[in-house]
C-alpha cells in the first residue's frame, strides 16, 4: 500500500517541483530581458521576495484550477483551457499584487507581463513533457486476486484512471505464481482482505516473496486508488477498524473555531450582494427570499437549511419531495442564475453560526431521503455520526446527486472523508470548492 501511494505522491511531486522550477526560470528570464543591458544581481535581490510570494499564490491558483489533479495532466484542449485560465487567473493577482498593495517599492509592468509570457512558454513546454513521460512508461504492473465480482470491480476501477500508470496483468493461479510474476514483471499483487481465511492462497503467495514484489489489501487499494470506500465490500468489522471518532475531540473543537471565523469572514464580505440578491428573488415573482428546508444532521437531528429561494413558490404542493432534475422546471429565472453562480448557498453560512452545519461535511440529505436511502444503501446511517456540511469530499468528487445509485456512490465518499477527516483534507476541500465556480456540471 505504501509503495503505491508513495509512487502517486511522487508523481504529484515531481508535477509541483517541475512547476517551481519554471517559476524561477521565468523570474530569472524576466530579470535578463527585462533588464537588458543593465542587467545585475542587485535586480535579482530587490525582485527576488515579492515575485516568490507572488508565485505562492499562483501555486494556490494551480491547485484550485485542479491543475495538481493527475486526471487533467494528459495534454489537450480541456487541459489547455484550464492553464489558460490559470494564467490569466495569474496575471490579475500579479496587477492586483503589485499596484494594489505597494509594499515592496516596485510596480513592474512591462516585466510582469514578459514574466507571465515566458513563464507560460515554459509551463505549457513542462505539461507536455509531463503527459509524454507518464502517459505511457513507468507503469506499475499489477495483478489483481479475490473473487470475480471484486476483481472486475476494481479492474474497472483501475482502468478508468490510466493516469495513475497501473497496468493489469493476468495470472493463472492453477500454476506456479513465482515464474509467471518473474517472467511477466509484476510489482504488486492486490490480495482479498479475507485471505487469512483461504490457506492454500497464502501458502502460493508465501513461495512468491523470493519476488519482492509488493502485497496490498483489496480495500484499502480500492479507497488509495479511488479516494472513496467501497460500501458493497466493507462489514461492520472495517468501521471497527477504522472508524476512530474517540481520537476526534481536538480536530472537532478546532474546526468549530474556523467554522466561525470562515463562516462569519464570508458573511461580511457577501452583505453587500444580499440585497441585490432578495430585490432579484422579489421581483421574480413576488414570493418569500429565503427558503427554509428540512435536513437531518449530526446524531439525526433536523433543523432548517436556508437558502435564498430559487424555486416556484409551492414547487412541490403536488408531487412531494423529489429528486432534482439537471433542467428543473421547477426553478425561477433567477433561480437559475443563483443556483449557476451558487449564490444561492450564501445564507447557509448562518446555519455554520447556528451549529447545524460544518464547514466541510457530508451534504445534509432531507428525511424523506435518508429514510429511503437507509433502506437502500448498507450503512447509510453511519454518516450521521459527524455534522454535516456546506461542502465535502463529496461534492468535489461526484456530480450533484439525483438518485438512490448516485447517493451511494456520494456515500461512498462520505465514507472516506469520515475515516481520514484532517486539516489538511478540509483545507483542500475548501480550495476545490472554488473550482465549482469556473466550471459547468
Amino acid at each position: 500500500m505504501k509503495a503505491m501511494f508513495d509512487a502517486l505522491n511522487l508523481r504529484k511531486s515531481f508535477l509541483f517541483f517541475g512547476d517551481i522550477i519554471c517559476l524561477y526560470f521565468s523570474f530569472l528570464g524576466t530579470i535578463i530581458f527585462g533588464f537588458w543591458g543593465d542587467f545585475n544581481w542587485e535586480w535579482v535581490s530587490l525582485h527576488l521576495t515579492p515575485f516568490s510570494i507572488l508565485y505562492f499564490f499562483w501555486l494556490v491558483v494551480f491547485y484550485v484550477f485542479g491543475l495538481y489533479d493527475l486526471r487533467t495532466v494528459k495534454a489537450g484542449p480541456f487541459l489547455y483551457t484550464k492553464i489558460f485560465g490559470a494564467i490569466l487567473a495569474c496575471l490579475g493577482i500579479g496587477i492586483s499584487f503589485f499596484y494594489l498593495i505597494p509594499l515592496f517599492g516596485i510596480t513592474p509592468k512591462t516585466n510582469l507581463v514578459l514574466n507571465v509570457l515566458i513563464f507560460s512558454v515554459l509551463f505549457f513546454a513542462w505539461r507536455k513533457t509531463f503527459s509524454l513521460l507518464f502517459s505511457g512508461r513507468f507503469l506499475n504492473r499489477v495483478v489483481i486476486i479475490g473473487e470475480d465480482h471484486q476483481v472486475q470491480e476494481l479492474a474497472k476501477e483501475i482502468e478508468l484512471r490510466p493516469y495513475l500508470g497501473y497496468k493489469i496483468v493476468e495470472l493463472d493461479q492453477k500454476q506456479d505464481l513465482l515464474s509467471q510474476i518473474q517472467e511477466k514483471k509484476i510489482d504488486t499483487i492486490i490480495v482479498p482482505s479475507d485471505i487469512k481465511d483461504n490457506s492454500v492462497l497464502v501458502e502460493n503467495l508465501y513461495q512468491c516473496l523470493p519476488a519482492r514484489i509488493n502485497f496490498l489489501d483489496w480495500t484499502k487499494t480500492y479507497e488509495m486508488i479511488c479516494s472513496k470506500v467501497p460500501v458493497s465490500f466493507i462489514t461492520q468489522s472495517w468501521f471497527l477498524r477504522n472508524l476512530r471518532e474517540g481520537e476526534k475531540a481536538f480536530y472537532d473543537k478546532i474546526k468549530r473555531v474556523i467554522d466561525l471565523f470562515l463562516a462569519g469572514i464570508t458573511l461580511v464580505f457577501t452583505l453587500p450582494l444580499w440585497p441585490i440578491i432578495a430585490i432579484l428573488v422579489k421581483l421574480g415573482d413576488g414570493g418569500p427570499i429565503i427558503y427554509r428546508q428540512k435536513r437531518i444532521g449530526k446524531d439525526r437531528k433536523p433543523f432548517f437549511l436556508l437558502k435564498f429561494r430559487s424555486m416556484k413558490v409551492g414547487a412541490e404542493n403536488k408531487t412531494g419531495p423529489v429528486w432534482a432534475d439537471k433542467e428543473d422546471p421547477r426553478v425561477t429565472r433567477v433561480g437559475k442564475l443563483l443556483r449557476k453562480t451558487h449564490l444561492d448557498e450564501i445564507p447557509q453560512m448562518i446555519n455554520i453560526l447556528k451549529g447545524d452545519i460544518s464547514l466541510v461535511g457530508p451534504r445534509p440529505e432531507r428525511p424523506e431521503f435518508v429514510e429511503s436511502l437507509e433502506k437502500e444503501i448498507p450503512h447509510y446511517h453511519v454518516r450521521h455520526l459527524i455534522k454535516p456540511g456546506f461542502t465535502g469530499w463529496a461534492q468535489i468528487k461526484f456530480r450533484y446527486g439525483r438518485s438512490i445509485m448516485d447517493s451511494q456512490e456520494k456515500f461512498q465518499y462520505d465514507l472516506y472523508y469520515l475515516k481520514n477527516r484532517s486539516f489538511a483534507l478540509d483545507l483542500g476541500i475548501i480550495l476545490k470548492t472554488l473550482q465549482l465556480f469556473l466550471r459547468k456540471e
